[in-house]
C-alpha cells in the first residue's frame, strides 16, 4: 500500500509583493506598447507576493549563465537537506530506509543530478536508486508521485522520497519582452518541497491509480528556448485553455476507478493560474472552495512549479479535516501539454492496541 506522507514545504527569505512587482514592471518596460495589458493580466493571476533566492537587485542584473547555474547548485545544496529531513521525520523514516530518490527540478541543471550529492551527504545507502526528472516542468511533481507509487507497486516494501526544488527567479530573462513572458515575470515563485511515499504504513494519500495524458500537438505551448543567457520560458496564449481537453482525462480515470470525479473529497490540483482553476472547477461541476489549498499556494507564494502539488497537500493536511477513506485527485499539468492525476484515499494506520481492543469488542 504505497502512502504519500505529508510534504515538507520551504521558501526563500527573499520576498516581492505584487505592488511591486507592477512598479517594477511600469519602470523598466516604461515604453512596452502592450505595458496595460501585461499590467491587467498580473493583476489577476491573485499573486500577492513570492519568495525568491536572491534579491530583487540580484535577480534583475542577470550576471549569465553560468553564474545562474552555480547559484542553482549551491541554493540546492543550502535548501534541500533541511526540507528532506523533515519530510523524513513526517514519513518516521529514516535516510537508510529509503530506496529510491525522485529529483524534481526544471530551474536549474546539475549533472550528476543533486540525487548523488544527497546520498552522499546525507547518510543514503550507496544502492539507493536515483530518478532525475528534469524536463516536464509544472507536472514533474504529479509525475513524481505517480512513479514512486509504480516503484512501491513493483517493490510493495519500499520507500520514496521525492524532491521538488525550483528556483525560477533564477530563469528570469530581462531581455524577453513578449507579454508570456511579463506575465510570467509577475506568476513565478521559488520553492523546495519533500516528501516521502511508503509502501507501508504512513499517515497521508493511499495511492490507487495514476495516469498520464499529454493533449496532441501542443508540445510548443509551453517550452524552454535553451540560448546562451539561459532557459528562456515560451507560453502561448492558449495554454489558460487547456482544461478543456484535460478535465474529461480526469473524469476518465476517475470513472476507470469506480469514482466520480465531481464528487470526491478533496483536490490537490497545479495552480497554474486563476483560470487554469477556475476552468477546471467549471468542467468538474465543484464549488471553487475545493481548489481552496491550491488556491492559497498560488496567492501566498505563486506558481512554485513542481513544488505547487506538495505545498497544496501540504496545507490539507495543517487544515485537519480529512476523515479515513475520505477521497481525493492529485494533478500536475505542465509541458507537453502533459497532465500527470493520481487518485487516493486519506489512510490512517491502525494501531496495534486499539485494533486488538476491536477485535474483542468484535468477538463479544
Amino acid at each position: 500500500m504505497a502512502t504519500l506522507c505529508r510534504p515538507a514545504v520551504a521558501v526563500p527569505e527573499y520576498v516581492i509583493t505584487q505592488e511591486e512587482t507592477l512598479d517594477l514592471a511600469r519602470s523598466i518596460h516604461a515604453d512596452h506598447p502592450q505595458l496595460p495589458l501585461a499590467l491587467r493580466l498580473i493583476e489577476n493571476t491573485g499573486v500577492r507576493k513570492r519568495h525568491l533566492v536572491q534579491s530583487v537587485e540580484e535577480t534583475l542584473a542577470h550576471p549569465g549563465f553560468e553564474a545562474r547555474n552555480l547559484r542553482y547548485e549551491a541554493e540546492a545544496k543550502r535548501r534541500v537537506p533541511q526540507v528532506v529531513r523533515e519530510a523524513l521525520e513526517h514519513a518516521r523514516l529514516t535516510p537508510q530506509e529509503i530506496d529510491l530518490i525522485v529529483y524534481v527540478s526544471c530551474t536549474g541543471f546539475m549533472m550528476p543530478s543533486l540525487t548523488a550529492w544527497l546520498i552522499n551527504s546525507m547518510g543514503f545507502r550507496p544502492e539507493t536508486r536515483q530518478l532525475p526528472i528534469a524536463q516536464l516542468g509544472c507536472a514533474a511533481g504529479g509525475a513524481a508521485i505517480n512513479r514512486a507509487h509504480d516503484f512501491c507497486t513493483a517493490y510493495p516494501n519500499a520507500n520514496v522520497l521525492i524532491v521538488a526544488c525550483e528556483f525560477c527567479s533564477l530563469c528570469y530573462q530581462p531581455t524577453d519582452l513578449e507579454i508570456g513572458t511579463l506575465l510570467s515575470n509577475g506568476l513565478f515563485g521559488d520553492a523546495v518541497a519533500a516528501a516521502v511515499v511508503r509502501g507501508s504504513g504512513g499517515t497521508g494519500v493511499h495511492l490507487e491509480r495514476n495516469g498520464s495524458y499529454l493533449v496532441p500537438d501542443t508540445e510548443e505551448w509551453i517550452a524552454y528556448s535553451v540560448r546562451s543567457t539561459g532557459f528562456h520560458f515560451l507560453l502561448d496564449k492558449r495554454v489558460p485553455g487547456t482544461m478543456e481537453p484535460l478535465a474529461p482525462v480526469l473524469v476518465q480515470l476517475a470513472e476507470q476507478h469506480k469514482w466520480n470525479a465531481s464528487e470526491l473529497d478533496f483536490y490537490i490540483v497545479h495552480a497554474g493560474g486563476p483560470r487554469i482553476l477556475d476552468d477546471l472547477c467549471s468542467h468538474l461541476k465543484v464549488d471553487p472552495e475545493c481548489f481552496r489549498f491550491s488556491r492559497a499556494t498560488l496567492t501566498e507564494y505563486g506558481n512554485i512549479a513542481s513544488a505547487v502539488v506538495f505545498d497544496a497537500l501540504a496545507r490539507y493536511f495543517d487544515e485537519g479535516t480529512a476523515v479515513d477513506r475520505a477521497t481525493g485527485l492529485i494533478a500536475g499539468f505542465g509541458p507537453g501539454i502533459t497532465a500527470e492525476v493520481a487518485l487516493g484515499r486519506w489512510t490512517v494506520p491502525v494501531k496495534p492496541q486499539s485494533f486488538a481492543k476491536t477485535l474483542i469488542r468484535s468477538s463479544n
